[in-house]
């Protein structure tokens, strides 16, 4: 199948834009339908989401891979279900008002992986519904925790009750549910009062265009080869014959020649002479690879 554009674009999030109408806009724009994105945003967050189209809506699960980097702000010594805005607030009696010094105690307990147990107003799935519908019906939740890896948490400000955090994390981290266990480290309880999201993988706020400035010509002249948003992989050349094979659904057993001084990873982005990304070759169980998504063959 032929698209349009195969690429991605990092696009900007206002604050109050759903996640869907970002991908709707950039849709538009571009006149095509297959169109989607790596990593859902609030309504009550901003920055970064990356849009990926045509083929590229393949690389979703590749992206999801790679660190995202947030700036958050908490409201110490109150409450709430969702553990943001999005439910009502309640403000605790005399809550403890930590030090700075205290803080930066308790921050090194929740860096590298940790357990975190999701929020309740997520998108976790609990019986077939999500979590939020659930927790909207009142009903009590006993979430797994799942492991995440924080790779930085540090302190931008603090002024009692506002406390604002730099985090870097992997893909699926609750970063209300870090505001929430910190605050309970702490003695208190906390709200996430606003999120930004500076950054996914290698695509930074200053790069993303601005949703507000949509249009088929700014969206055209944004979109990214594919081969950008997957630095984290290992390239391999394919050479003439390998790619003939490896586009028509083949097994490659590929040779040891790309992968000194180390054996070959399980997962690498397969370039042509072009540069170009031509798929993501794979293990299969023989010990061969195979191109899982094929931008040019079947798979």
């Amino acid at each position: 199948m032929r698209f349009r554009f195969t690429g991605v674009i990092p696009v900007e999030k206002p604050v109050g834009v759903t996640s869907r109408k970002v991908v709707d806009a950039v849709a538009r724009a571009a006149g095509m339908s297959a169109v989607g994105h790596a990593g859902t945003l609030d309504p009550l967050a901003a920055g970064v989401m990356v849009v990926c189209l045509g083929h590229a809506t393949k690389l979703v699960d590749f992206i999801h891979q790679q660190p995202k980097r947030y700036e958050a702000g908490f409201r110490l010594g109150c409450h709430s279900v969702s553990d943001d805005l999005e439910t009502p607030v309640e403000e605790d009696a005399d809550p403890p008002r930590p030090q700075r010094d205290e803080i930066l105690a308790a921050l090194p307990a929740f860096r590298g992986e940790i357990l975190q147990r999701p929020c309740d107003y997520s998108a976790v799935h609990v019986d077939g519904q999500r979590a939020y519908r659930l927790a909207r019906k009142g009903r009590d939740l006993a979430l797994a925790e799942k492991r995440v890896r924080i790779d930085r948490l540090e302190i931008l400000a603090y002024d009692w009750p506002r406390l604002a955090l730099a985090i870097d994390c992997s893909s699926g981290t609750f970063i209300r549910a870090i505001g929430r266990d910190l605050a309970a480290a702490l003695g208190t309880r906390a709200v996430m009062e606003s999120l930004v999201r500076t950054s996914v993988g290698p695509f930074p706020r200053a790069a993303c265009l601005a949703y507000g400035l949509c249009s088929p010509e700014t969206v055209a002249a944004a979109i990214l080869p594919p081969l950008t948003a997957v630095p984290h992989l290992p390239r391999y050349l394919l050479d003439a014959s390998e790619l003939d094979a490896a586009v028509r659904g083949g097994l490659l057993p590929l040779s040891e020649r790309s992968f000194f001084p180390a054996a070959a990873p399980d997962t690498l982005a397969a370039i042509d002479a072009a540069g170009e990304l031509v798929g993501i070759l794979s293990r299969h169980a023989s010990g061969a690879f195979r191109l899982r998504p094929n931008f040019r063959g079947l798979g």
